[in-house]
């Protein structure tokens, strides 16, 4: 064979991953890699390919676009749950008796009592709370709703897929910017076997202008029960959860405590928006409604695992103590101009970034329109894509000309970690 022939022949594939032993993946993962590189007839590549699937594992970043409830970064940040230290948990034995015992009575009791429910329920995510409760209490029958309050929510879901999914007959009242009770009246003659009216809260968008709406506590007279989607899930606007109380901002909120004092028969909520918890879907309120979800053969399909009723547990307690700052999102929101500032301006001293004023947002559908002032540090220029292959990716977010990495959305733990980032653009 010639010697270019024997030039031209692909390396072999062992050398191949003995060089990239450096990549934190299994080996067999590094063999696909330097297969695929082969395969593309460009060995040299394999370490970009490995390099690419490492970057698409799960793992931690610092969240720097001061957007609070970033969807794509996990929403609500969450302080390592204690289950996580623990080799087994009394997940559903009761310690008392030694027999079994059920899931829900942990962080969904403690749920209850921090909103003053008669009981609760966890599921796993927010739509799925919504579900249950019509799929339990309202299949086969009417469910009244306010045209104004038919919104999609993330993934493109609507709120009548879901109530279609649920079994459930959607019975669409008054009309999109105005509904009155009289609208809720008329539409109750003509439905009396209605078994609910769901009162959606719009917390991914703002209506403004010749609008009207019916509030929970006249709805509650009208006979049916009344299930409040409350969406982005504030578990209380009034309790003192919060050192110096909630901030000014969230005025105009409902809460899940407070909406249930005005006559609804149950709330639903995400745990991972205000709540400032884990990905669930909490169903709090009447013993009888809860009772009957729990029943329901959709209870177990929707049911959480543990670790996220561990951290969810840990919220609820957080509560409870009345220590918000214990919750690493209201710690974060709640932080004040001055403590950013002194921040920014230690990470502009380490990296050479320029302090700016920033806005912050809730986001994950929370707070529409609501801008929080914050402080951040910049530098020039589009640099984000270099600040996510840093070692603990960096996300961060472009305005006017500069990248710009937004302090309140940053645990005051990863500062060192952004000013070394930034230090390394040069």
């Amino acid at each position: 064979m010639s010697d270019t022939a024997h030039a031209a022949r692909p390396p072999a594939i062992d050398s191949l991953v003995r060089a990239m032993s450096d990549v934190d993946l299994p080996h067999p993962l590094l063999v696909d890699a330097a297969r695929a590189a082969v395969a593309a007839g460009d060995p040299a590549s394999a370490r970009s390919q490995a390099e690419a699937v490492a970057l698409a594992l799960l793992r931690p970043v610092v969240n720097a676009t001061g957007v609070l409830l970033h969807t794509n970064l996990g929403r609500a940040p969450l302080a390592p749950p204690a289950a996580l230290r623990a080799r087994a948990s009394n997940l559903e034995l009761d310690l008392a008796t030694g027999r079994r015992g059920s899931r829900q009575v942990h962080a969904a009791g403690l749920l209850a009592r921090a909103s003053a429910a008669e009981d609760a329920l966890v599921v796993n995510n927010g739509a799925a709370a919504v579900l249950l409760v019509l799929a339990a209490r309202a299949a086969g029958r009417p469910v009244l709703v306010s045209r104004g309050e038919l919104v999609e929510i993330g993934g493109g879901f609507r709120i009548p897929e879901v109530l279609e999914a649920s079994g459930a007959r959607l019975v669409e009242v008054g009309t999109t910017n105005k509904t009155r009770l009289s609208d809720y009246e008329r539409a109750l003659e003509a439905e009396p076997d209605t078994a609910a009216i769901l009162k959606v809260h719009q917390s991914n968008y703002r209506m403004i202008g010749f609008t009207e709406s019916v509030g929970i506590g006249e709805l509650s007279g009208l006979g049916p029960p009344v299930v409040a989607d409350l969406g982005s899930g504030l578990l209380d606007a009034g309790t003192p959860w919060l050192e110096g109380g909630p901030p000014a901002w969230l005025a105009g909120e409902p809460a899940v405590r407070q909406s249930l004092e005005a006559g609804a028969a149950v709330a639903t909520f995400s745990g991972d928006k205000l709540l400032g918890g884990p990905q669930a879907g909490i169903v709090a309120g009447s013993h009888e409604v809860v009772e009957a979800c729990a029943r329901h053969p959709l209870a177990r399909a929707l049911r959480p695992g543990g670790l996220v009723l561990q951290a969810l547990q840990d919220t609820a307690l957080a509560y409870l103590r009345r220590d918000g700052r214990a919750i690493p999102f209201w710690r974060m929101a709640a932080a004040g101009l001055a403590e950013l500032e002194e921040r920014a301006e230690d990470v502009a001293a380490k990296s050479g970034a320029a302090v700016v004023e920033c806005r912050s947002v809730a986001g994950a559908g929370s707070l529409p329109g609501l801008e929080i002032p914050s402080v951040g540090v910049a530098v020039e220029g589009d640099r984000t894509a270099d600040l996510r292959r840093w070692p603990v990716p960096v996300v961060a977010r472009v305005r006017e000309g500069r990248t710009v990495c937004d302090l309140r959305s940053v645990d005051p733990d990863d500062d060192l970690v952004l000013a070394d980032a930034l230090a390394s653009l040069g």
